[in-house]
C-alpha cells in the first residue's frame, strides 16, 4: 500500500492528485473532493518532504487513512469489546482503571548480593515486581570458576552458580509477596528449581508463587544464540517445566514467549510478531503430543514483546497478537478455556534503538516506547536506562526510567479508558496488516514443517538477517534518521557509568570453593547420576534437577550431567 503525489510545477491542479497503486481501495467522493480542491493546490505551493514516509519496519505509509482503508471491517466482529474475543482492545474489561501494568525492572549485576541490593532499592522506589538478568555464565551454564567463563562473571547480569547463590539474591525479599521474572532459557529448568527451593524454605506455597520464567529456546536458536543442547532435548526441557508447572505452580507462568530478541536480532514488526506466535504455536504442539490438554497448560503461557520506536506499528503489533493468538487457540487447538485464549504479554522497551551517542536522547526514546506499550494494552513493562549502550544501568539511571512508568502511569492520562486508539482508520488498518504479514509468515513455517524444521533450515535466520541488512543500508543512505548518529550531530560528554571489575570474578570462585568443601558430595554425585540416567529416558526431569539443586549441585554440573545425554548444539551456517 502505498501513493505517489504528481506535484510539478506547471502542471494544473487537476493533475496534481492522488495516484493510488492499490486498485482494490475505493475512495469515497468526499475523499475525492478533498485531493482535488483542498490537497492539490497545498501541494502545488508547498511540496511534501523528499521523503519515503515507511514504519521503522520499512512499510509505507498512506497520507491519509479513511474508510476506504478498512472496506470490510466489521467492529463488533474485529474490534470487539476489551476482556471480550478477540481482544484487540484488551484482555481486561476494566484495563488500567481496574490495575496498572506490573512495574518490572530488568536487573542484574556482579554477585548475588550486589544484585540483591539493587532489587531492595528498586522495591523501595515503587518498582511492583522483580526482573532477573544473568551474567553470560550462567546463560551458557557453567560456573564462574569455568574456565569459559573468564572475564564474564557478573559483567551482563547476577553470576548464580548454585542453590547457595540463589537464596542470597533473594534474602529478605519474600517470594510469597512479589511477582519474579527470570531471564534464562537453556538452562532455565535448572534456576527455576533453584527459586522453588528458595520460595520453599522461605515456606512460600508453590500453589500460590506467581511469576515469569523466560525458558523459550527456539528463539535462542533463531535470534539469542545462547543454546546449550539440540532442539529436541531443548523442547524436551521446555514441555517437561510445562506440564511440571501445570501440576505443581498452577499461578507460575513457566515460559515468556519472547520476541524482543528476535526484534533486537533486526527483524521487522511483523517478523516478530509472526515468528513469536508461531513458536507459541510449536510449544502447544509439543505439549498437546507429550499427552497435556491444551487447556491445562496454554493459561499459564505469557509472552515477550519488544517496544521499539515507531509508535503506531507498535501498538497495531500488540492488538493484532492478540487477535492472532485468539483465533490460533480456539481454531487451532480448540481450547474451551478463555484463559486459554488471552494471550499475556510483559513489554521491554528496545535496547537495540539506545545509542552511545548523545544517551540522554534516549530518555526520550524509552518513554515514547513505553508510552506505545501501554496504549497497546501490555501486562507488565520494562523501561530501558539511558546508560544502557554503555554499560549495565546506574543506580541513578534505573531509577529515572522506573520514573518513566510512573509518570506514564499517572500523570499522561492514557490510562483512564480502555484502548484509547480503537477505532482510528490508521490504527485499525495497520492493525490488519500486520496480521495480514504474521499470518503469511506462520503458514510458510506450518509449510515447511513447524519452528524447529524451519530452524533446522536457518529459515527464520535468514529473513531476520536481511531486515537487519536492508535496515542498515537505509541509517547508512540517511533514508532513516537515528538522532545524534547519522544526524543532528553534536560534541559528546562522558557519563557516569556502573563498572564490573575482576573481583567478582575472584568473590563468585572463592563461594564455590567454600560450597563444594562443604556440602556432601557423595550426595551430589548419586543425585547428578540419577538425572543423568533420567535423561537417557523419558521421565520428566524437573524432580531430578530439583533433587540435585537441594544437595547444592552447581548450575554447571547439572547441565554437564544433561550434555553428557543430550550433546551440544552446532547452528546450520545461514548461506
Amino acid at each position: 500500500m502505498s501513493e505517489k503525489i504528481i506535484a510539478k510545477a506547471g502542471k494544473s491542479l487537476k493533475s496534481q492528485v492522488t495516484v493510488t497503486l492499490d486498485p482494490e481501495r475505493k475512495v469515497s467522493a468526499g475523499e475525492r473532493a478533498w485531493e482535488e480542491k483542498t490537497l492539490a493546490p497545498t501541494l502545488a505551493k508547498s511540496p511534501e518532504r523528499a521523503h519515503e514516509f515507511t514504519t521503522v519496519s520499512s512499510y509505507p505509509i498512506r497520507r491519509l487513512y479513511t474508510g476506504a482503508d478498512l472496506p470490510d471491517w466489521n467492529p463488533e466482529k474485529d474490534l470487539g469489546y476489551p476482556g471480550e474475543p478477540p481482544y484487540t482492545r484488551g484482555i481486561h474489561s476494566t484495563m488500567y482503571r481496574g490495575r496498572l501494568w506490573t512495574m518490572r525492572q530488568f536487573a542484574g549485576f556482579g554477585t548475588a548480593q550486589d544484585t540483591n541490593a539493587r532489587f531492595r532499592y528498586l522495591l523501595g522506589q515503587g518498582q511492583t515486581g522483580l526482573s532477573v538478568a544473568f551474567d553470560l555464565p550462567t546463560l551458557m551454564g557453567y560456573d564462574a570458576d569455568h574456565a569459559l567463563s573468564e572475564g564474564e562473571v557478573g559483567k551482563c547480569g547476577v553470576a548464580i552458580s548454585s542453590l547457595a547463590d540463589m537464596e542470597v539474591l533473594f534474602n529478605q525479599i519474600p517470594l510469597a509477596d512479589v511477582t519474579t521474572s527470570m531471564t534464562i532459557n537453556s538452562p532455565a529448568a535448572v534456576i527455576w528449581a533453584m527459586y522453588l527451593a528458595v520460595a520453599e524454605k522461605q515456606g512460600a506455597d508453590w500453589k500460590k508463587i506467581s511469576g515469569t520464567l523466560q525458558n523459550d529456546i527456539l528463539k535462542e536458536y533463531i535470534a539469542q544464540k545462547e543454546y546449550i543442547y539440540p532442539p529436541e532435548p531443548s523442547m524436551r526441557l521446555v514441555i517437561d517445566t510445562l506440564e511440571f508447572g501445570a501440576k505443581e505452580t498452577p499461578k507460575f507462568n513457566p515460559i515468556s514467549i519472547s520476541g524482543y530478541h528476535i526484534r533486537e536480532a533486526g527483524s521487522t514488526a511483523i517478523q516478530e510478531l509472526a515468528f513469536t506466535l508461531r513458536d507459541g504455536i510449536e510449544y502447544v504442539e509439543w505439549g498437546v503430543r507429550r499427552g497435556m490438554d491444551v487447556d491445562e497448560f496454554a493459561p499459564r503461557l505469557s509472552f515477550f514483546f519488544n517496544a521499539h520506536n515507531d509508535f503506531f506499528e507498535e501498538i497495531a503489533k500488540y492488538r493484532a497478537a492478540r487477535r492472532i493468538w485468539h483465533k490460533t487457540m480456539t481454531e487451532r487447538f480448540g481450547a474451551k478455556n478463555p484463559r486459554s485464549w488471552a494471550l499475556r504479554f510483559h513489554t521491554q522497551t528496545a535496547g537495540c534503538s539506545l545509542t552511545a551517542q548523545q544517551p540522554y536522547n534516549n530518555v526520550v526514546r524509552t518513554a515514547l516506547q513505553a508510552l506505545a506499550a501501554v496504549m497497546g494494552g501490555t501486562q507488565s513493562l520494562h523501561t530501558n536506562s539511558l546508560d544502557e549502550a554503555w554499560a549495565l544501568p546506574t543506580e541513578f539511571a534505573a531509577t529515572l526510567a522506573l520514573r518513566t512508568q510512573q509518570i506514564i502511569a499517572h500523570e499522561s492520562g492514557v490510562t483512564n479508558t480502555a484502548d484509547p486508539l480503537g477505532g482510528s482508520y490508521f490504527v485499525e488498518a495497520l492493525t490488519n496488516e500486520e496480521e495480514r504479514g504474521a499470518w503469511d509468515y506462520i503458514q510458510k513455517i506450518d509449510a515447511l514443517g513447524g519452528m524447529v524444521a524451519a530452524i533446522e533450515r536457518a529459515y527464520p535466520q535468514r529473513e531476520i538477517a536481511e531486515a537487519s541488512y536492508k535496515y542498515q543500508l537505509a541509517v547508512d543512505r540517511k533514508e532513516k534518521i537515528i538522532v545524534g548518529v547519522n544526524d543532528y550531530v553534536a560534541e559528546e560528554k562522558g557519563i557516569d557509568i556502573l563498572q564490573i571489575d575482576e573481583t567478582v570474578a575472584t568473590r563468585q570462585t572463592a563461594q564455590l570453593r567454600k560450597l563444594r568443601a562443604e556440602r556432601s558430595q557423595a550426595e551430589v554425585d548419586r543425585r547428578l547420576a540419577a538425572l543423568r540416567k533420567a535423561a537417557e529416558g523419558k521421565d520428566n526431569l524437573m524432580p531430578f534437577i530439583y533433587d540435585a539443586v537441594k544437595a547444592y549441585a552447581t548450575l554447571g554440573e547439572v547441565c554437564d550431567a544433561m550434555r553428557a545425554v543430550f550433546g551440544i548444539y552446532e547452528e546450520v551456517a545461514i548461506t
